[in-house]
């Protein structure tokens, strides 16, 4: 895979938040920034992406949402997965695996 930004596909935003989410209580800017490191700069999540997608996931009740002091001492919004969320993360992690062998199936097969 080369290294140049990659657009993720529909619906596996949420699913890549979920589970930066569930390694532990996390902001807005360090879910990015965790989710850029463990790409290995590969994926760039963009605020105007980010953040809706966090409300919609709070709003779904797949995350919760509390006001605390950051590392730097101003006030952030921490995110926490729920028990929906884990289930739902579960869920999403089961589709992507059958959906991505499937289409490494599919590249494996002789032309």
């Amino acid at each position: 895979m080369n290294a140049k930004k990659m657009d993720l596909l529909q619906g596996t935003l949420d699913m890549l938040i979920l589970k930066t989410v569930a390694l532990g209580p996390i902001h807005g800017y360090g879910i990015s920034q965790r989710l850029k490191q463990m790409s290995k700069q590969i994926l760039d999540v963009r605020q105007g992406s980010l953040y809706p997608a966090l409300h919609r996931l709070e709003k779904q009740s797949l995350l919760r949402a509390e006001w605390l002091k950051s590392e730097t001492g101003h006030q952030a919004k921490y995110y926490t997965l729920t028990k929906s969320g884990r289930k739902y993360l579960d869920g999403e992690m089961a589709n992507w695996e059958t959906l991505t062998g499937a289409i490494a199936f599919v590249l494996r097969t002789a032309e």
